[in-house]
């Protein structure tokens, strides 16, 4: 992957197999965020291959399997002049989920009360809760976070461990891009780390 000339990524082998969690660590600027976009199909490789889900990732394939992805980046991804309850109702809506799941998974993450609330009006830690939400609601097979527990509190943080496990034990799997090694190698099967472009 490169961005200009500049190589971003090079050299990249991956596997994540169903029922696995996998850390990805490195500096900043690594290129880490880098993987998880591309891993979301959101970056198409400058070259070499790979597969989501079953998806060539250089093909329109890849547009088929993004509902079956989560993908929480750092900075949530929300509109910001919709409530936290109209943006999730938006993702229902198009997957054909009941706004009664939209209720449940923004109560199961301390949010019923904020329901109204436009998101530009919310704390972070508010909005990334709201993120993880929307993950409850959509029972995603491969699970992408981007810092997952950055600006929560202690409570939210388990809230994105039980998530993480509760994806791998129903078979699917997670790619946890974090500076807190210790928190994510206690939820990871294993742990890689992004160095020059490359893993080790």
């Amino acid at each position: 992957m490169r961005a200009g000339a500049t190589h971003i990524l090079r050299d990249i082998t991956l596997n994540v197999e169903p029922g696995e969690a996998v850390g990805v660590f490195g500096t900043n600027g690594a290129g880490k965020t880098t993987l998880l976009r591309l891993l979301a199909t959101l970056l198409k490789p400058a070259t070499g291959t790979g597969t989501i889900l079953g998806a060539d990732l250089s093909s329109d394939e890849r547009y088929e399997v993004r509902p079956r992805i989560g993908y929480v980046g750092h900075v949530p991804g929300l509109y910001p002049e919709m409530t936290l309850d109209e943006n999730l109702s938006f993702i229902a809506s198009a997957m054909a989920i009941d706004h009664d799941a939209v209720l449940s998974s923004l109560a199961a993450v301390g949010l019923a009360g904020a329901s109204d609330r436009r998101a530009e009006v919310c704390s972070h830690g508010m909005q990334r809760r709201a993120e993880f939400a929307r993950i409850l609601m959509t029972e995603p097979e491969f699970l992408l976070l981007d810092e997952p527990h950055s600006a929560l509190d202690g409570n939210a943080v388990d809230l994105v461990d039980d998530l993480v496990r509760r994806t791998v034990n129903a078979g699917g799997a997670a790619v946890l891009v974090s500076h807190e090694r210790t928190r994510v190698e206690k939820l990871a099967t294993y742990s890689v780390e992004i160095k020059g472009g490359t893993l080790s």
